[in-house]
């Protein structure tokens, strides 16, 4: 299997169909210039912004945003990185799941409308599965796969090499390893939350 591969368009669409009818709102656009005024036209002014690690949301432009402070939003990011005490820093990371809007991305998802998530310490996880009132995931159409299972296979064959080779390139010996997978099979309506899954037909990120 292919985990690089864009697929057909209506695979694509079965994909979007099937995140639909789990309660996460999906759709679908051709390109990360799209993507990103899709992004920005989500976030209302004034909104507390935290971001999870994510090399989608650096290629179609929105970390440079957020950097430039050039934006009508709080970057809580910035907040947190200011702060320099370690024991402060750890109580804004667990702060920041809260976020009015949490950002992000998703490793792998199935044509049957799992969505599938690695980290290596769980930090962008608790806001993903229930913190947060507000998700948007950004995601490459490429990290589609047919089943679950085959989700699974790309997060610890492809995007685990990849990912480990990308920390040890800027410095960190250690690398990268999976600590946490979680799965989102399903959003309850009840607790009135909107998680949007925003597919791209490019290749972004792993």
């Amino acid at each position: 299997m292919d985990f690089a591969a864009l697929p057909p368009l209506d695979r694509i669409e079965r994909t979007v169909a099937a995140v639909n009818a789990r309660g996460i709102h999906a759709e679908f656009v051709e390109t990360k210039e799209a993507a990103l005024d899709r992004l920005k036209s989500l976030i209302p002014e004034g909104c507390v912004v935290m971001t999870g690690a994510s090399v989608t949301l650096q290629q179609i432009g929105f970390e440079a945003i957020l950097i430039s402070g050039k934006h009508p939003w709080r970057n809580f990011k910035a907040d947190l990185l200011a702060e320099k005490d370690p024991v402060k820093q750890a109580a804004m990371r667990r702060q920041g799941t809260l976020a009015e809007f949490y950002l992000g991305s998703v490793n792998a998802l199935a044509e049957t409308g799992e969505l599938v998530f690695a980290s290596g310490s769980g930090s962008q996880l608790p806001a993903y599965a229930y913190s947060s009132r507000n998700v948007i995931w950004i995601a490459g159409a490429q990290r589609i796969t047919p089943t679950l299972d085959d989700a699974l296979r790309r997060i610890r064959e492809y995007v685990l090499p990849l990912e480990d080779a990308r920390m040890k390139s800027v410095g960190n010996a250690a690398g990268s390893r999976i600590g946490r997978i979680l799965i989102i099979e399903n959003e309850p309506a009840y607790l009135r939350r909107n998680l949007t899954l925003i597919l791209v037909n490019q290749v972004l990120g792993f």
